[in-house]
């Protein structure tokens, strides 16, 4: 890495500039996989004076970890793990050219501006700046660039599960394996602290028929009729319970059916169809059952579930107050992050960070300059608190 960013914004725009897609779909590039972005983040995490380890996650996809130094001797300090994640969605139907980094209006564009190259470089350049005040923090400081957040969450599922037993060199870490742990989770949120946020599951509807000629359909079994019926259910019946389970700070759950394909000629009876179902869950809801619910409902559908975890910390933790002395206040989120998946394994999690989720994932992603040197001194005076 050279020569090295003067300040958070060309720190930004180099991250912007190292395509780290998300293979999973169409990424709409052929420059995917996270490892050309971990590698420079350990290159600038070096110079701060940190340890570094590559983490294998995924085939030439590892997470990149860091730790800082620190200056005790024989006494377990519980750790912080500053963790956003180095992949970005797809580059396919953007209006502006996605790795240039352009800056303009006060703002930077490129894929990952907001989600999450802009907040990770706010955490980088906050670590950088307080490299020599670390040590001495009461707190032991570690960061983690999480490969595979945009699908699958493979990153985030591999380091919370080796987290506690994570060997460095060096490192006393066989003492320190049971101390506090708590994650910081970069991602867009206005520098608010996202204490709770939303889960999903997502159901792949299959249906089966028989395909005979369209003139005679009723010697056939039209699949898409069949999904029609599950689809109308879901709608009506279905929305309807999940709604009754409502979370006071997140609201009522949610239900889109995103995309629906079946048959494969106008006057052939189609004998499949498949659909895709997003659900937003709220803590409380047992997501199992849902997946139960529609199979239950409808004996000849498949129905298959990926799921994200949703995601509640109580707000009176130490570490949130401390957050709320830098700036941020609590708040609810309806996405789902890797703070859930360090939460199933522990870990006490929020996600805080500069810029707006509105501008994540769209066609011409950016982060605003002053919204981004703002998130470098909420991470400081965070930092500064502990």
């Amino acid at each position: 890495m050279n020569p090295h960013p003067q300040n958070v914004v060309e720190l930004c725009q180099a991250l912007i500039r190292i395509p780290s897609v998300n293979p999973d779909g169409n990424p709409g590039t052929d420059q995917v996989g996270e490892k050309k972005c971990a590698e420079f983040i350990g290159a600038f995490l070096e110079k701060c004076g940190a340890q570094i380890e590559f983490q294998p996650v995924l085939p030439d996809r590892p997470n990149v970890i860091a730790r800082f130094p620190t200056d005790s001797v024989g006494i377990k300090k519980p750790r912080i793990v500053f963790a956003p994640h180095t992949d970005t969605v797809s580059v396919a139907g953007m209006t502006i050219p996605p790795f240039d980094a352009e800056l303009r209006d006060g703002k930077i564009f490129g894929r990952g501006a907001s989600d999450t190259k802009g907040p990770m470089a706010a955490m980088l350049w906050a670590l950088w700046e307080m490299r020599e005040r670390i040590p001495s923090l009461s707190h032991e400081i570690w960061f983690a660039g999480l490969v595979s957040e945009e699908a699958g969450q493979n990153g985030a599922k591999v380091f919370a599960r080796e987290f506690g037993n994570f060997r460095g060199k060096n490192s006393s870490d066989a003492e320190n394996a049971e101390s506090e742990i708590f994650g910081l989770i970069g991602e867009p949120t206005n520098c608010d602290i996202v204490n709770t946020h939303k889960g999903a599951v997502w159901l792949t509807l299959e249906t089966r028929g028989v395909a005979v000629h369209a003139s005679t359909p009723e010697r056939g079994e039209n699949a898409i009729y069949k999904m029609a019926e599950a689809i109308f259910w879901l709608r009506n019946e279905f929305q309807a319970e999940l709604k009754k389970l409502a979370d006071p700070i997140l609201g009522a759950q949610t239900l889109n059916v995103g995309t629906i394909f079946g048959g494969s000629k106008t006057n052939i009876v189609p004998d499949f169809c498949h659909a895709t179902v997003d659900i937003r869950t709220v803590p409380a809801q047992d997501t199992q059952s849902l997946v139960d619910q529609v199979n239950k409902r409808f004996p000849g559908l498949i129905a298959k579930a990926r799921q994200s975890r949703p995601l509640f910390t109580e707000p009176s933790h130490p570490l949130i107050c401390a957050l709320e002395k830098a700036g941020g206040k609590c708040v609810g989120a309806p996405w789902f992050c890797d703070a859930a998946i360090f939460s199933k394994a522990g870990i006490p999690s929020v996600a805080a960070g500069p810029g707006d989720i509105a501008q994540a994932h769209t066609n011409d992603e950016w982060i605003a300059i002053d919204e981004l040197e703002r998130g470098v001194k909420f991470y400081r005076a965070f930092l500064s608190e502990l």
